[in-house]
This record gives C-alpha cells, sequence and structure tokens, in this order.
C-alpha cells in the first residue's frame, strides 16, 4: 500500500492539468459527504464492459456489514458536463482510453499533455495518476486511462483493491483531522496515559460505560444509534495470540465478562456471529505497528441487538502487553458504512506507551 502511494505521488508529476495554473489559495472548499464519488467518463463506456468493471471497484460491498453497503455512493456524470459546480466535489474520478474517439472520451483527454498521452499509448503500464486540490481545497482526484479498453479492464481487475484503498485512506484522513480539531474524554484520556500508558482520541459525547483493570469501554447513545468503544489488554505470549481463532475467542470472554446490553443489568451479553456472517481478518500497519484486523458481526446471546464491529490487535513491545481495541455500532434500520468509518477512524488514533508522553505528576 506504501509503495503504491509513492507511486501515485511520482505519477501524478506528468500530468497537466488547468489546476496548475490556479492559485490554490483562492479555490473553494470542497463540498460533498463522506464516500461521495463523481465519476466522469462516457457514456458509451460507462454503459459498456469497462464501465461494469468501475462499478465492480467502486460499488463493491464493504465487508464486515450486516447488509449490503457499497464502499463509496458513484454519481456518474458525461464529460462534457465536468466544468460545473459539481467539479467542486470532495472525491473526483474521470476514465478514458485512448481506443474510444467520442465527444466525450475526447474531453477527457483535453487534461492531458501531448508528452503524456504518448506515455498512456506507448507505455501499458501507465495507467493512473492522481491530483489534489484541483478545483477545490481538500480534494482528490484520481485519473484512469489506458490505450485500450482491454487494457484498462485488466488494470481495474488487479489494481481493485489498491484503488478502493487509496479513497478509503483519503476519507479516513479527512476524518481524522475533522476529530483531532473536536474536544476529548479528557479525564478518560488522562487516565488511559498515565496508568494505562496508551492514549486514543474519543470525541466528546462518549460517556465512560465501564473501567476495569484490563478494559475500558466508551459509549455514545443516541435516539437512533448506539457506538461504542473498548480496549482491553493481556500479557503478550507468542504470535499466536494473533491467529483469527484465537482473536474471536479472546474478543468472545471479553464480551461475556464486561460487554451487557444494559451494564445495570448484566443477563444480555454480546456474541460474535460466526454460524451465519464471516470474521474476517487480515494483516496491515497501524501507526507502523504490526496488526490484525477484525471485521465481523456481533449479536446478544438472546438476540434482541446486534451489528458490525472493527477490531485492531497490536503489540506494545516496551511494555509487553497485547492491545485489543475495537469499535462496534446498534443501527436498526440505518445505513452502517459511514458509522463505521467514524469508528474505524477513533480507532486510528490509538497510541502506546512508545508513542506518548506520560505525565509524572
Amino acid at each position: 500500500m506504501i509503495r503504491f502511494i509513492y507511486s501515485l505521488i511520482f505519477i501524478a508529476a506528468v500530468v497537466a492539468c488547468n489546476s496548475d495554473k490556479k492559485e490554490k489559495t483562492r479555490l473553494p472548499k470542497a463540498t460533498g459527504k463522506p464516500g461521495d464519488i463523481l465519476l466522469f467518463m462516457d457514456s458509451v463506456q460507462w454503459n459498456g464492459s469497462l464501465g461494469d468493471e468501475v462499478r465492480n471497484v467502486f460499488l463493491a460491498d464493504m465487508p464486515g456489514l450486516p447488509q449490503q453497503e457499497p464502499m463509496f455512493k458513484l454519481i456518474w456524470v458525461h464529460p462534457t458536463n465536468g466544468r460545473t459546480m459539481l467539479t467542486q466535489l470532495r472525491n473526483l474520478v474521470y476514465v478514458f482510453t485512448l481506443d474510444q474517439q467520442t465527444s466525450g472520451s475526447k474531453s477527457l483527454r483535453r487534461n492531458f499533455s501531448p508528452e503524456t498521452l504518448a506515455q498512456i499509448k506507448n507505455d501499458s503500464s501507465f495507467y493512473l495518476s492522481t491530483q489534489t486540490d484541483e478545483y477545490s481545497k481538500g480534494q482528490h482526484v484520481m485519473y484512469l486511462f489506458g490505450n485500450t479498453e482491454e487494457d484498462l479492464i485488466r488494470h481495474l481487475k488487479k489494481q481493485k483493491q489498491s484503488i478502493i484503498d487509496y479513497f478509503n485512506v483519503v476519507e479516513r484522513n479527512r476524518q481524522h483531522d475533522d476529530l483531532l480539531k473536536t474536544g476529548s474524554t479528557k479525564g478518560i484520556s488522562a487516565f488511559l496515559r498515565n496508568e494505562q500508558q496508551c492514549e486514543i482520541h474519543v470525541p466528546i459525547g462518549y460517556r465512560l460505560a465501564d473501567k476495569r483493570d484490563d478494559f475500558v469501554w466508551f459509549r455514545d447513545i443516541t435516539s437512533t444509534t448506539d457506538e461504542d468503544i473498548f480496549i482491553s489488554w493481556k500479557k503478550y505470549t507468542d504470535q499466536s495470540q494473533f491467529s483469527k481463532d484465537s482473536l474471536v475467542a479472546w474478543r468472545d470472554e471479553i464480551a461475556k465478562k464486561y460487554l451487557y446490553e444494559d451494564p445495570s443489568n448484566p443477563i444480555s451479553y454480546l456474541v460474535t456471529e460466526q454460524k451465519h456472517a464471516e470474521v474476517l481478518a487480515r494483516p496491515m500497519k497501524l501507526n507502523g505497528h504490526y496488526t490484525v484486523e477484525l471485521r465481523g458481526l456481533w449479536h446478544t446471546n438472546n438476540h434482541t441487538m446486534g451489528g458490525p464491529f472493527l477490531s485492531y490487535t497490536l503489540i506494545d513491545e516496551g511494555r509487553g502487553l497485547l492491545y485489543y481495541i475495537e469499535g462496534f455500532a446498534y443501527a436498526p434500520g440505518r445505513d452502517k458504512r459511514e458509522i463505521m468509518r467514524q469508528l474505524e477512524t477513533i480507532l486510528s488514533t490509538f497510541k502506546m506507551s512508545d508513542e506518548i508522553k506520560v505525565s509524572t505528576k
């Protein structure tokens, strides 16, 4: 993923866009909702096999949700309509190939220099470029192109996850910046920092639901949603603790001990759903630390509540501790994609002893 992003930075330098001549400081602020992507693509290709593959990328289901929800909301616009206020949206994608000679495709090619068009024609590995702040501040733009439709379709099939990850990171970074501008539950942050030597930015609105020697739970309950963050820790022994089965077993152990539908009446506790849905596990990096991510579903043992969860497990090597941090949600009748993105952003602020300053007072 890091190598992919570096390649985007390099490739972007060869694109000759009109935005190079603009004064970035005078651009309006990007608009639109999280997850919205405005797609400029010729109607012939949009309605053909290339359009099918583009939809397969951007409308892929977000993993770990109880119902099907696409990763992004894709808004198709014909290229000749591209110089409108729509171009101020936060995420733009332009798609074209050199073998398409319609007016829409020709309009898209005008964004590129003759040298770049020649490179697209002669270099089959050159298929993607990105720009920032092209028409508005905080905007991210991706160009997907090829000499032929077959070339571009091949790249989309091969690089689907990298393209999805690019916009997922973009959206998470935006939310991260907004999150850090908000206040946090300072008392709990101080407790974690000084007593447990870890830290997480939990926004105002969350309250402390429970605190134990190996566990802390924050909860934000509204009339329509229940959003939760919890952290648990134990001694790190060996790499087998990172296996999916081990992590799910640990999660269920934590949930049965501490996570109740009503903490004052511990009858109904949380259970990981494994009979009707798969728990998805993947290794990744979180703030430079080796991490295993879990995505899946939970329900109460009496099946009165349920929803999605996302977790990260990582080691504080200096203290020899294994941390499990999770965000889960209950939002009946509502889409949960952006709720889980918000929880993912909160989890991404987690820091351990080697990253924070512990007060000596």
